[in-house]
């Protein structure tokens, strides 16, 4: 049985759940899902109907070898992936990806900035 694709609206609609997620339209009509500001950890529409966003530096490599995955364009020597819809992935692998994303990003920032956007 396959698993459960997400849409575009069931991601963006996620990844603002997520602490301290907020939404921006940057470059043209790219989704911007940032944190503190202007800490983006998720892009949709960065090219067509996609979705790009931060991996684990040691799995990037990995993820970029299973179909339908790139490196994104501009962002992967920051270990950014993209996909296009039907994204790949089933719900589960990519929500928790997203927020995996969310908590690279957040990691990243001063300790103070850290307080209630840690999962």
């Amino acid at each position: 049985m396959k698993a459960k694709v997400m849409s575009e609206q069931q991601v963006a609609d996620f990844c603002l759940t997520l602490p301290g997620a907020r939404e921006d339209y940057k470059w043209g009509g790219v989704r911007v899902f940032s944190v503190a500001g202007n800490k983006m950890f998720a892009l949709q529409n960065l090219r067509g109907d996609s979705l790009a966003f931060k991996v684990d530096k040691e799995l990037f490599l990995g993820h970029v070898d299973r179909p339908g995955i790139g490196p994104a364009p501009y962002l992967a020597r920051a270990q950014w992936i993209i996909m296009q819809l039907p994204y790949p992935l089933g719900t589960a692998e990519l929500q928790g990806l997203l927020q995996r994303s969310h908590q690279l990003v957040v990691s990243k920032l001063p300790k103070r900035l850290q307080v209630g956007l840690l999962l």
